[in-house]
């Protein structure tokens, strides 16, 4: 089984206060095996074992490590990069289904590149530059797809749009939007040209706008008045399992409710995801953003 420090030790060797050290102290938990990874990942999914989420995050470390390294291309602070992964690692430990038959490094994985990709794309530049999927796409293959220094030519724009799926069109914006350096939001005030030009000068603020503060106040209580009509919907059993598990200050587990109904966790777990969809579909359905 993987062994660990101290909850202290590991609080001073975060990732930003000392690298090498870090990774020192992550390369020395234990691998886990198939048998040891599955126990913990049961002990986990259905009795909510924190200890076991504890083991499975440690073991793992040296796989974020291993990935964002992979990243060090974007000029950005390997300790982040790292950190973010790691917050990848932990959402996949907490959704991990030991059922499904697969390695928790093999589900991981997209997590962990998800949290990193976010923190490249709102950090890499004051301004996001990729938002569409296809532009988040181009953004990570477009400069591992230039076959040149320079500005891309008809031929290459086209190989490089058909081979990611996306408009050749696209290709050159996200081009350009890579290549553009970015503008201050307030301008030098000794230069009378540019603090004309600067956008302090030219974008409104509608937050305090009394027609739009209004609006979204009439539209959180509606939204509000349609989760409860939603919720009224259900049957008693689900409406109390959604109520205890999500709505109450002390939230019940899977195994306090199972013990409560004489069922399986997993029934109630089953139960739980059931009655969500039924509230998620009437809310749609009234035009409520979920």
């Amino acid at each position: 089984m993987a062994r660990y420090l101290p909850a202290l030790a590991l609080e001073s060797l975060a990732p930003g206060q000392n690298l090498n050290s870090y990774i020192q102290v992550a390369n020395s938990f234990n691998i886990l095996t198939a048998e040891e990874e599955k126990v913990l990942a049961e002990k986990l999914y259905y009795e909510e074992d924190l200890q076991a989420a504890r083991q499975l995050v440690m073991s793992h470390l040296r796989f974020v490590i291993h990935i964002a390294k992979s990243y060090s291309g974007y000029g950005l602070n390997q300790g982040d990069l790292i950190q973010e992964g790691n917050v990848g690692l932990m959402k996949a430990v907490k959704r991990f289904n030991p059922e499904v038959g697969v390695r928790l490094v093999s589900f991981a994985v997209h997590w962990i590149k998800a949290e990193i990709h976010e923190y490249i794309l709102k950090n890499w530049r004051i301004v996001k530059v990729a938002t569409t999927k296809a532009q988040r796409k181009l953004f990570f293959n477009l400069r591992s797809s230039k076959k040149r220094l320079g500005w891309l030519n008809q031929a290459e724009a086209q190989d490089i749009a058909n081979d990611l799926g996306v408009k050749e069109s696209t290709v050159y914006q996200m081009e350009t939007r890579m290549t553009a350096q970015d503008m201050g939001f307030d301008a030098d005030s000794d230069d009378d040209e540019s603090l004309f030009l600067a956008p302090s000068q030219t974008l409104e603020d509608f937050n305090y706008d009394p027609a739009r503060v209004v609006e979204l106040d009439n539209y959180e209580a509606d939204a509000n008045g349609r989760l409860f009509e939603a919720l009224e919907s259900l049957d008693e059993r689900s409406k109390d399992i959604i109520r205890l598990r999500w709505l109450s200050d002390e939230k019940s587990t899977l195994h306090d409710l199972a013990d409560k109904y004489g069922v399986s966790a997993e029934r109630i777990r089953q139960l739980e995801k059931n009655a969500m969809k039924k509230v998620r579909v009437a809310l749609e359905a009234a035009g409520v953003e979920v």
